[in-house]
């Protein structure tokens, strides 16, 4: 008995562990965020994002800083504050088309050009209903990258 305790408090300890040094997805929470080359305040700004729901790949963190990478391979560090769990996406193919309905025979309703911002309001199966511009409607999941 106290070997199943035992072994069930390390597998517990290691899958933690795992999960919580995984990558994931976050959008940026305002017009102006700072990427830092550290993580405090104290440290130089980078760059400055000037567009609302990037997402943005968290790889690392300290305290309340998080290390990304974003689209374009830029890494640095930015504030928790500054971060926010929005589902948003960039279109990560050239010519990806917008459909009325989650099925290739729906009917088209815009083509999108590699790198547009899509707000995602739902996903299912392999599709995910999205909101870029004046277009709502449905596209492939594997042509988005970012928080779905």
């Amino acid at each position: 008995m106290v070997k199943k305790v035992i072994f069930f408090l390390i597998f517990v300890l290691l899958f933690n562990y795992s999960y919580a040094q995984s990558e994931y997805y976050l959008t940026l929470r305002g017009d102006k965020v700072n990427l830092r080359r550290g993580p405090s305040l104290e440290h130089p700004i980078k760059l400055i994002y000037k567009k609302k729901f990037l997402p943005v790949l968290v790889i690392d963190k300290s305290y309340n800083f998080r290390k990304i990478i974003d689209h374009e391979n830029n890494s640095g560090w930015i504030h928790v504050s500054q971060l926010s769990k929005k589902k948003a996406a960039l279109n990560n193919e050239d010519k990806s088309v917008i459909f009325k309905k989650p099925s290739e025979y729906s009917k088209p309703l815009a083509l999108l050009e590699k790198g547009r911002l899509c707000l995602v309001k739902k996903c299912k199966n392999n599709w995910c209903k999205i909101k870029t511009g004046k277009y709502t409607g449905w596209i492939k999941k594997k042509k988005l990258k970012g928080r779905l």
